[in-house]
């Protein structure tokens, strides 16, 4: 498991056969997220869930509950699945090609968010004034 936070001293008792790796960032973090088999995404309530395309991102499958979040990064099959039943979750996700997952996030890349956040600027027809500041009789 990589990350801590405040269930952590639980979790180590409640599974002490498990890895614990702690909160992990840049290439440590890549190389261990591509190491796993599935990201296995235990949260009902995070709304966008960043970690999920990291995860892609290293070609890794996400399982997780079909909440908001994930409902919206989870492509069943090409990506992760998603189950009320996390176990169930998992078994199908192991079946998950990783270069699919890879391929899936393509549209989160900063070039392509660049490229969205551009074609959604707006060209303002009103004149600014000399200190960039409009005219409140406009």
């Amino acid at each position: 498991m990589i990350g801590d936070g405040p269930a952590l001293a639980g979790l180590r008792r409640d599974y002490p056969e498990a890895r614990f790796f702690g909160a992990k960032r840049g290439e440590e973090l890549a190389s261990l997220l591509a190491a796993a088999d599935v990201f296995v995404f235990p949260s009902r309530t995070d709304t966008f869930g960043l970690v999920l395309l990291e995860a892609m991102a290293c070609g890794v499958p996400v399982a997780a509950f079909p909440v908001t979040g994930p409902r919206f990064l989870v492509r069943e099959g090409e990506n992760g699945c998603l189950d009320s039943d996390l176990r169930a979750a998992v078994e199908r996700a192991l079946q998950v090609d990783r270069a699919s997952c890879r391929e899936s996030v393509a549209a989160y890349s900063w070039e392509a968010c660049t490229r969205q956040f551009v074609a959604n600027l707006a060209v303002n027809p009103r004149p600014v004034g000399a200190r960039g500041f409009r005219n409140r009789a406009d």
